[in-house]
């Protein structure tokens, strides 16, 4: 497909009246217009709305899988790449579909890419992009501490179906990921912005600098950490997206997105070499309109969860509990965090207590979720209740010990996605309830209750 000329289609702002794209793209911003974008939630304000077919405030669903031409010859053109989206010309909606087009262009603007495209779920966009951009016999380079699907698929799956291998880091460690770098085969640099489950924070300019000195492309997942942080706005090529979790906010959808350029994205949806367009991980249409219902509180939401992590992970801390929360100073990367993250969204809406042991651990949830109904041990994150779970034994599952052990997974280490039901007082109460209750039972992991 040829590459996208329509800035509305690609995701930047919609010009005002009277200005077109092209004067748009070359005229350079002015510093309130430079301020406004790099505010996640202002550019996402920024973007064009789209209207209902009969006028309403809400766009209309497009759920046909197909879609007509007036003129026979006008399929040939299409096919060819002649004509596509951009000119309002589709195919069928494993190609492009106008619904999931325009959550796509609110993506694009949270994550400040010049184009973006959402996919079945998070999972198919991280193997998308993976396949999109790597050939048999090239080498990535990537974060030791990764969800253990992308773990699973990059240390076992590629390996074994396509020849690709990868080399697991220590990511906060940059000489250590220069030294992995192989020098013509190495292709892509991967990882978390934050890490799961340990929360790590990546060095995202020094990481994306390090890439690019040797010709990498830098891919980082975002999942953890939308509106927080903006790692395309920091150097990154690729943000790829879980929109399950946090921009989702339900627990009751499954999708993915990939953010990039616009000619990723269009090579991405090539008739020939699209890796989204053959291997399709087709975003339904009614799915792309209920999650563009929920862009625009995003913001309300993550300011309130990151709010609450805030402060349950000071409070834990003072009780004497081991909590791992960026925005704790004695995180490692505390001041590198605050350095990166966008203004008034906080450290992050997760937490960790490490527990020691598992044993430990799971007695803690059982109380919290049955007795004192603090949250629901649950996987996934960015639910309106806390979600909880023993990271080793769930969601990093698919690392061996010795790789759990290198990406610093404890066995005892609970996840907490902090929600932000109820009042703030009423959670904190239920989460002391739940530790003396504990205590009762005889473990004694907290000396100041």
């Amino acid at each position: 497909m040829a590459e996208c000329k329509n800035q509305n289609f690609c995701g930047a702002k919609r010009p005002a009246t009277g200005e077109t794209d092209e004067n748009l793209i070359s005229k350079k911003p002015t510093a309130m217009i430079s301020s406004l974008l790099e505010d996640p939630a202002a550019a996402i304000a920024n973007t064009r709305h789209e209207f209902g077919e009969h006028g309403g405030v809400n766009m209309s669903i497009e759920a046909s899988a197909t879609f007509t031409v007036m003129e026979p010859e006008t399929m040939q053109r299409l096919f060819a790449g002649e004509l596509g989206p951009e000119r309002d010309f589709f195919i069928y909606s494993r190609h492009f579909n106008p619904t999931v087009l325009n959550l796509s262009r609110l993506i694009a603007a949270l994550e400040g890419t010049a184009a973006a495209y959402c996919t079945a779920s998070g999972m198919s966009a991280i193997a998308a992009v993976f396949l999109q951009l790597l050939a048999s016999g090239d080498h990535v380079v990537a974060a030791r501490t990764l969800y253990g699907g992308t773990h699973a698929l990059l240390a076992h799956f590629l390996p074994r179906t396509s020849n690709i291998t990868t080399s697991f880091v220590d990511i906060s460690d940059l000489e250590m990921v220069e030294k992995a770098i192989v020098e013509g085969k190495t292709k892509v640099l991967y990882f978390e912005a934050i890490a799961n489950p340990t929360l790590v924070v990546a060095n995202i300019p020094e990481l994306c600098r390090i890439g690019h000195e040797k010709g990498l492309t830098v891919v980082v997942d975002n999942t953890f950490a939308p509106m927080v942080l903006s790692p395309a706005r920091l150097g990154a090529d690729v943000v790829v997206h879980s929109i399950s979790k946090f921009i989702s906010g339900g627990a009751d959808i499954i999708a993915g997105a990939v953010c990039g350029p616009t000619k990723l994205v269009n090579s991405m949806m090539d008739l020939l070499q699209g890796g989204l367009m053959l291997l399709g991980p087709t975003m339904n249409a009614k799915v792309a309109f209920e999650l563009s219902e929920r862009i625009p509180h995003l913001s309300l939401r993550m300011k309130e969860h990151c709010r609450r992590a805030a402060v349950f992970a000071e409070r834990m801390k003072k009780l004497g509990l081991k909590v791992i929360y960026p925005g704790l100073p004695d995180h490692p990367q505390h001041q590198l965090m605050k350095s990166l993250g966008n203004s008034e969204y906080g450290c992050g809406g997760i937490l960790c207590l490490d527990m020691g042991t598992e044993e430990r651990a799971n007695k803690l949830m059982n109380v919290l979720q049955n007795t004192t109904q603090f949250g629901f041990i649950a996987v996934s994150l960015g639910y309106y209740e806390t979600l909880m779970s023993c990271s080793s034994s769930s969601t990093s599952s698919e690392l061996s010990g010795n790789d759990k052990e290198l990406a610093g997974i404890s066995p005892g280490l609970v996840r907490m996605s902090i929600g932000y039901m109820g009042t703030l007082e009423q959670k904190w109460s239920q989460f002391e309830k739940a530790l003396a209750k504990v205590q009762d039972l005889g473990l004694p992991f907290c000396n100041n209750i």
